[in-house]
Order: C-alpha cells, then structure tokens, then sequence
C-alpha cells in the first residue's frame, strides 16, 4: 500500500462495516492519518475505544454540511465516499432525506474536494445504480455521475474522482444474512422469490479492490469487480437448511435480479481480466488509460442471472460462517 504512504486519508461514513475493515487495513501501511468522518457520535466513541492508533482522528459531520466538509477536508490527500443512505425501504419512505444525503453530499464532497486541494476521491456505489428500479438506485445513479462529471468540473486543480461499483456484501450490517440469522429461529425464512439472484462479495475482497483503484485510477472511471452471482433462495439453504420456506412477494423496489454494467454502459467498457472499467466520456480521455484492456462484445451486460461465475450452497455456508469470524 505504498499509495499510502505518508498520506493522510479521510472516510466517510468511517465507522461503518467498510471503513472499520478499510481503517484496519490502511493502519498496516505507513499512512501519515486516518480521519474518521461521519454523524453518530455513539458509534464514534466505541470505535475510538477499539482504534487507539494515534494517527486516527474522530469527527463529527454530515455530507450535506459543505462548511463541516471544508474544515475536515483541510490536509487531506485522499477521500473514501462510504456515507449513503442505502436501504431501500427507507430511502423509498423518505425520499428528499434520500436525495439530500446522496446527492446533495456527493455534490458537497465534489466542491469541497476540489476547493480544499484533495487529491484522490473514490465514492462506493452499488449494483443497484445500474438501471435503478428504487430511490435509492436513482441517488447513487446521480451521484455516480456527479463524481465522474467531477473530473471536468475540478478545471486545472489537481483533484480526480473515481466511482467503485459492487453488490452485496457478505458481512455487512446492510446484509440479509443478519436478518436470515434472527428469523430462523421461527422455523421459517421469508423469500421473495424464488428466482431472485444478487452479486456477492466479501468485505474484505470489496476493501482491498478500492485500496487497490487508488494506484490505478486516473480520474473518472468507474471500477467493477468480477464477482460471483448467488441465489437467494440457496442462501436461505446455507444459513438455516432446517427452515421452511415463506414466499412474500417482491417488495417495493426490488428487482429479481441486479446489473453491474448495462448493455450501453458495456459499449465504452474495458474487460481488465479480474474487473471492468466503465470509461468516461471525456474528450481528454485517453485510451491508454485502460492499461491495454479489451474491449466487449456488442450486446454484452453483466448481470447477476446470467453470470458465469456462481456460489453453490457450501460455498455460501463458508463465506457467512467466515463472515461471523
């Protein structure tokens, strides 16, 4: 992690399941500070106890504060965007506080990003901003584009933006897994469908991929891992194969199944061997900025149904007994 090294790296939303497993692995490098930005001074405190490197910093603020933004962003070198609004029922019940986070933050970190000199901004999405069905979808869809279109906005000013783009994650609070694990105990686990499949991917290997686009980025592209795909309904298996099975229905907002990269996205997509670079449309974008990449073929989507690479129910059953580790 030499890209770290000396650096002074801010999270937001830091005290989330990725910036604790992000901070644990940025702390083995030579990094100068880790500063931890986000709103719940509860959740702040019990990491502090935990975290008692001296190159760790606590602040309290919110995205859609640009003033708390500017004086946090002061020194700063790189910016991990983490801080979202992300469930789905949530964000569709109240959407303007939707939009006023992942927007209007992602426009705050923009602005206050350039202005204050940062050098590296990578933002998490989600599978889910790929032609979005739920509020939630829509937001980071916009705030993806903000964070690309930022790289023309920065002007002259040494600052880049990239977008990392991933599905579910194995682990997570934001995972299924914890609500399998509580609700097995009734004796029955809801599904709602039976044909409902979703990319999966472990924190760690979510964490180390954008560790890993700080030294690959140039400004603009939005990365995807190649990841497996799971079904929903062998998940349920792996968890508590003991249970019934209740179908509900499809809730509000859901889809069967999630894309990464749509047909149109795929036309200016990079296939990198282990990931995908959705590139820019840029006129100052070069094309040896895709670092040799191939080109996809016409009609090619990465979806969860039609990928090649599958979890079967055992390999599921490691990852989230690995998960509780």
């Amino acid at each position: 992690m030499r890209a770290f090294e000396n650096k002074t790296i801010l999270v937001t939303g830091g005290t989330g399941s990725f910036g604790k497993k992000f901070i644990d692995k940025v702390l083995q490098s030579k990094v100068k500070k880790v500063i931890v930005f986000s709103r719940d001074e509860l959740k702040q405190y019990e990491m502090a106890q935990e975290y008692t490197d001296e190159r760790m910093r606590f602040f309290i603020g919110d995205v859609r504060d640009k003033d708390r933004l500017y004086r946090a962003f002061d020194g700063v070198d790189y910016v991990v965007h983490a801080a979202a609004l992300k469930h789905v029922g949530a964000c569709e019940y109240n959407p303007f506080e939707a939009v006023k986070t992942n927007i209007h933050g992602a426009q705050n970190i923009v602005e206050a990003a350039i202005d204050r000199g940062v050098k590296k901004v990578i933002a998490l999405s989600t599978d889910k901003a790929a032609s979005p069905v739920n509020l939630y979808g829509a937001t980071k869809l916009a705030s993806d584009k903000l964070f690309v279109a930022a790289n023309s906005y920065a002007g002259d000013k040494d600052t880049s933006f990239a977008v990392v783009r991933y599905g579910n994650v194995v682990g997570s609070r934001g995972s299924v897994v914890p609500f399998f694990e509580k609700v097995k105990e009734t004796g029955t686990i809801p599904i709602t469908d039976e044909r409902m499949t979703r990319f999966w991917i472990t924190l760690d290997q979510g964490v180390q991929f954008v560790i890993d686009n700080f030294s690959r980025m140039h400004g603009g592209e939005i990365f995807v891992p190649k990841i497996p795909s799971m079904k929903v309904i062998d998940l349920a298996e792996a968890i508590a194969p003991e249970c019934n099975i209740k179908y509900v229905g499809i809730r509000a907002g859901e889809k069967l199944h999630e894309a990464m990269i749509t047909e149109d996205d795929a036309r200016r997509t990079l296939d990198m061997g282990d990931y995908y670079i959705i590139q820019p449309e840029f006129p100052w974008w070069k094309a040896e900025y895709g670092h040799g990449g191939a080109k996809l073929e016409d009609g090619f989507s990465y979806v969860s149904n039609t990928n090649r690479d599958w979890l079967s129910v055992e390999e599921l059953r490691k990852l989230v007994k690995k998960g509780k580790v």
